[in-house]
């Protein structure tokens, strides 16, 4: 009350109310007090308000009897983490593969890139010592424990690596002492705990290389009857957060379970492929390009169409049978919209398909990891009508939007946390999913998976999913990047900007004149002749067809991407 009857005196002096009646000089001196004093008691409740809001728990979507869709920052659940006791919004990735791994009565066999989580590996090994068929593919870039590397090999790990291994240390070090006891490993050193239980475990080094582009495989397949495809690596950052940040989240991931013998049967074919005799020591399993090509399969169940494709596929066969190929067709099936939640990409011809249905009226809608968007080779840039060089020169066949988009952005993330999805959801019907990132090493070195489900039910869950990364997103090109093109317009004098689509015409190859043929960009008269020849005994039904006419190869079709119709 003093402090009170002190800021009444004073305002009386300033004001020098004393001139009115005391009832008027009570309301002027009340009425100032009250606007004074407003924001101080009522932004906390906005602010509350607004913290409620954002934090709110959504009521959960009807999940496919078939398919179940999670994502460990959904807004419908929450749950302790096991490791930080932190309680947090998000579904419980570790746990729903857990209890998949509890629930196994034959067979489990894993295909992931790195595998660090001890719930994980202490359910394998009692499933494993019951009798159950365990067998485990990693990435040969983490198939050691953390535990094994001595202090002259931690040195000469790169700075990153040194401070995962500084993590480990303290996730491992349970009682807090300051050190990594042989107790503590067993307990919390994943690799360590399948080791111990003898589980059979190899990597892509198994076929006799150096490894593939990556193992980067990340599925589970049960009892040849379920399969689980997810984004995240089974780790801390990839499913529940940084150890030693606390406010961290985990990387942003979506998980998807699959009951379906059909579909087992594709994933557990391509397990076998990859595995060999396993542990036996021939060099019989195949990895990367070594794997035998395979056509897209195609499962039908309940309300579900699933196409699968497995990569890589080689640079030297036809594109639109890769996994990139696939992803392109189906993102030529959009109608009226494409949303995009991506962690990389860079894959120029996915890119101009997506020009090409902005340019009929498709609302293209795209966020990708900030890390990765503005690089000079993000095709975030290209879609903002953008090129960034790299020491003076644009990467290959870069090709920015004639008519720029607004709606490409990145989402705002918890320090320490990445966007690692790797989906589209299409028309809200059709969502393209897997361990796939949207690059060309995806396509033609790596060991991936990508999977397109035809099934609104499923879509509406990932298209719930983007709407939370939009809404919190910033768009357009930051400056500093804006800065760093200006300054290369000066410094590299002779830098020849990409072209873009400014003075360019659509043509149809079926039915172009040759002069409407020569306009395209290395076709010239002869060319253009064989062109006609070729479409009067068949007709042109795709870019790829074109291969078929003399003088036309991979190089060309990069250039004619976008450029022609059929």
């Amino acid at each position: 009350m003093k402090f009170f009857s002190k800021i009444y005196q004073f305002v009386k002096n300033i004001f020098n109310i004393n001139q009115f009646s005391k009832e008027k000089s009570n309301l002027f001196i009340y009425r100032y007090l009250y606007y004074l004093f407003l924001p101080i008691f009522i932004l906390p409740i906005t602010s509350c308000q607004q913290s409620k809001s954002d934090n709110q728990t959504l009521k959960p979507l009807p999940q496919d009897s078939s398919i179940q869709v999670y994502f460990n920052h959904s807004q419908t659940s929450e749950y302790q983490e096991p490791y930080r006791k932190k309680i947090r919004k998000g579904d419980n990735l570790e746990k729903i593969i857990v209890d998949a791994i509890n629930q196994a009565e034959s067979t489990i066999d894993i295909a992931v890139q790195e595998l660090r989580l001890p719930l994980i590996a202490q359910a394998l090994t009692k499933k494993h010592q019951s009798g159950i068929k365990v067998r485990i593919i990693l990435e040969n870039n983490y198939n050691r424990p953390w535990s094994d590397f001595t202090s002259d090999e931690l040195i000469k790990l790169t700075k990153r690596e040194q401070q995962k291994h500084l993590e480990f240390i303290k996730f491992v070090d349970i009682n807090e002492d300051g050190r990594a006891s042989d107790a503590e490993i067993n307990q919390r050193d994943a690799l360590k705990i399948l080791r111990n239980s003898k589980i059979p475990l190899i990597d892509d080094t198994a076929d006799g290389s150096k490894g593939s582009g990556l193992m980067h495989h990340k599925f589970i397949v049960i009892d040849n009857r379920f399969v689980i495809v997810t984004s995240a690596n089974f780790t801390l950052s990839g499913i529940h957060g940084d150890y030693d940040n606390y406010d961290s989240l985990g990387n942003v991931n979506n998980l998807i379970k699959i009951d379906s013998v059909e579909l087992a049967d594709i994933f557990t074919n391509e397990f076998n492929i990859m595995w060999g005799d396993g542990v036996g020591g021939k060099f019989d399993s195949k990895f990367g390009l070594q794997k035998p090509r395979r056509d897209f399969q195609e499962v039908i169940f309940g309300d579900n169409k699933i196409t699968v494709s497995f990569s890589p596929t080689s640079p030297t066969k036809p594109w639109i049978h890769s996994s990139n190929g696939l992803i392109g067709e189906t993102l030529k099936s959009a109608e009226k919209s494409i949303d995009s939640a991506l962690f990389v990409f860079s894959a120029q011809r996915l890119s101009n398909i997506l020009e090409t249905s902005h340019q009929k009226g498709v609302k293209i809608r795209t966020v990708i990891e900030p890390d990765f968007a503005y690089r000079f080779y993000s095709e975030a840039l290209d879609m903002t009508g953008v090129a960034l060089s790299n020491n003076c020169k644009y990467e290959l066949n870069n090709q920015p939007w004639e008519n720029p988009i607004q709606t490409t952005g990145i989402p705002l993330l918890t320090s320490g946390d990445l966007l690692h999805h790797k989906y589209a959801v299409i028309d809200k019907n059709i969502v393209i999913t897997g361990s796939h990132n949207w690059t060309e090493a995806a396509n033609t070195k790596n060991d991936e998976t990508v999977l397109v489900i035809e099934n609104p039910k499923v879509a509406a869950h990932y298209q719930r999913e983007f709407e939370r990364l939009y809404s919190n997103a910033e768009f357009g090109i930051p400056g500093r990047i804006e800065k760093k093109v200006k300054q290369e317009k000066k410094e590299c004098v002779e830098i020849k900007a990409p072209s873009t689509f400014a003075e360019k015409v659509i043509v149809n190859v079926n039915t172009a004149t040759v002069e409407e043929l020569v306009t395209l960009p290395g076709v010239g008269e002869k060319l253009a002749g064989r062109i006609i020849n070729a479409r009067q005994e068949k007709r042109f039904d795709s870019l790829e067809d074109l291969e078929r006419v003399k003088g036309i190869g991979k190089k060309m079709l990069f250039k004619l991407e976008g450029r022609v119709s059929f």
